[in-house]
């Protein structure tokens, strides 16, 4: 595990390289109009990808996993390096791992593993104005399910493997494929199933994941994150009881109005700022291109003093900050009563809590019992966590760092490449805790909230899609191919 000292460095190094980038940020040019043979590769899988719907309840990752098997089988990968893999009970789970050999030998770096999810969330056809099934190009955007949650990296990293196929190159390293279920549900018959049942196949140095990628201020790219910790996901639920009886003859001791009050007193609590060795370089680095001034002047009071509740108020305006400075937790759903005329005997909510991944389950529990301050409202898992948490955070894996930077320079000029801790949740928390060192980098750049994914009308740039395919075919080249001399 890395030392807080050498998170220091590198964040020094990364706050030095940051000056004057706001004067190099070039503007985001309209997609390619003629398409490469690459850019076609790509283009028909991740068409492929999208059109095969692999919604949890209703669709299936085994119908993805064997599509792009199948495209590396006709590609001349030998069929025991690329594997379909179906968790017993679950047939509609796959997941698909293919092994592209290097030169091995002695002295032969380990091999690096790509990861991406090809499950998604549900979409409802009649919410949606198009078929969201269907991979649609509208106004510079590809619209559909999974467009950028997550079938535009899975295509980008399948593309890859095939154009390196197709031109001979053999890597001085192992590349490892991994494309996963079940990531949106929990990763039970996804990262979890591989880690326990086949971890040799998918064992690695390091792990390139979802959760990082490039953010654009007005069409132009502001900083470039890769992704080093994330928060960890835990649903509780309340639950207020009471004997009941008839509406007609009603008693303040209503479990409906307990809920709502315990609801009410959480919704107005913040937990406390909580930086930790990801989070406090990410707001010093981000103070350095931040365009709103007192965003950027509260980054360097909170970094300079966490404890500084005026810096901490001015960040928490801005709803990405707030979630990325504390542990947040939220009601998603609620339930109350069993009759129109009868006084509630239970009345329910779910509770979502984003748990920074240095405190516990524990500790937020406590907390919630603590601000609901009701003692006849019980707190429950509303599943069985099998999150792992207190983790500290590590620094980026210098040889990925370094890549990453060169390649941003030459892509997108002086902007800063910054880690940081993703308020949502991918895989890569699972591979982190089971010693495999995950990253989320992506070159994928977008506005705030602009991809709406989990949401209608998900979308993604069809700029962005091009240029996300570049760094990573670059990036992996340059982690695992060795220039000819």
């Amino acid at each position: 595990m890395r030392t807080p000292s050498r998170l220091a460095l590198v964040s020094a190094f990364l706050i030095a390289s940051t000056a004057g980038a706001q004067s190099a940020r070039p503007p985001v040019a309209p997609g390619p109009v003629n398409l490469s043979q690459f850019q076609q590769l790509a283009h028909s899988v991740y068409k492929e990808l999208v059109e095969i719907n692999t919604v949890d309840s209703v669709g299936s990752t085994t119908r993805a996993a064997e599509a792009m098997a199948a495209r590396f089988r006709a590609a001349g990968f030998p069929a025991a390096d690329v594997q379909v893999l179906v968790p017993q009970g679950a047939p509609t789970k796959g997941n698909l791992v293919v092994r592209y050999r290097g030169r091995g030998g002695a002295g032969a770096p380990r091999p690096l593993l790509l990861l991406a999810h090809l499950d998604v969330v549900a979409a409802n056809r009649a919410d949606w104005p198009r078929d969201p099934f269907i991979l649609h190009e509208e106004n510079g955007y590809f619209l559909g399910r999974g467009t950028s949650d997550d079938k535009a990296m899975a295509s980008m990293f399948v593309a890859s493997l095939l154009q390196l196929k197709r031109e001979g190159t053999v890597p001085d390293r192992d590349l490892i494929l991994a494309l996963t279920a079940d990531e949106e549900g929990g990763a039970q018959n996804g990262v979890e199933f591989l880690i326990a049942q086949h971890r040799p196949l998918i064992d690695a140095a390091y792990a390139i994941n979802e959760g990082g990628g490039g953010t654009l201020e007005e069409n132009r790219p502001l900083f470039h994150s890769v992704q080093a910790a994330e928060k960890v996901p835990a649903n509780f639920t309340l639950t207020a009881t009471n004997p009941g009886g008839h509406s007609s003859v009603p008693r303040p001791d209503n479990a409906i109005y307990a809920l709502a009050t315990a609801l009410t007193r959480l919704a107005s609590f913040s937990f406390p700022v909580a930086l930790n060795e990801v989070t406090r370089p990410f707001f010093a680095n981000t103070a350095l291109v931040e365009p709103r001034a007192p965003m950027a002047a509260a980054m360097k009071q909170l970094v300079a003093d966490p404890k500084n509740a005026a810096a901490a108020a001015t960040l928490s305006a801005d709803p990405r900050y707030a979630s990325m400075l504390r542990t947040s937790c939220v009601a998603t759903r609620l339930s109350g009563g069993h009759a129109y005329n009868a006084l509630p005997q239970t009345a329910t909510a779910n509770v979502n809590c984003r748990i920074v991944p240095t405190s516990t389950l524990e500790e937020v529990r406590a907390t919630i019992a603590r601000v609901i301050g009701d003692t006849g409202i019980h707190i429950s898992m509303t599943v069985p966590s099998r999150e792992r948490f207190g983790a500290t955070p590590r620094a980026v894996e210098p040889e990925l760092l370094s890549a990453t930077t060169q390649l941003t320079g030459r892509m997108w000029g002086s902007i800063p490449v910054i880690p940081t801790m993703s308020t949502g949740a991918t895989d890569g928390r699972f591979l982190r805790a089971a010693g495999i060192p995950t990253y989320g980098v992506s070159g994928i750049f977008s506005e705030p909230g602009e991809t709406n994914a989990h949401g209608r009308d998900e979308k993604l740039r069809v700029k962005s899609y091009y240029d996300g395919l570049a760094f990573l075919d670059a990036l992996v080249r340059q982690l695992a191919v060795k220039p000819k001399a």
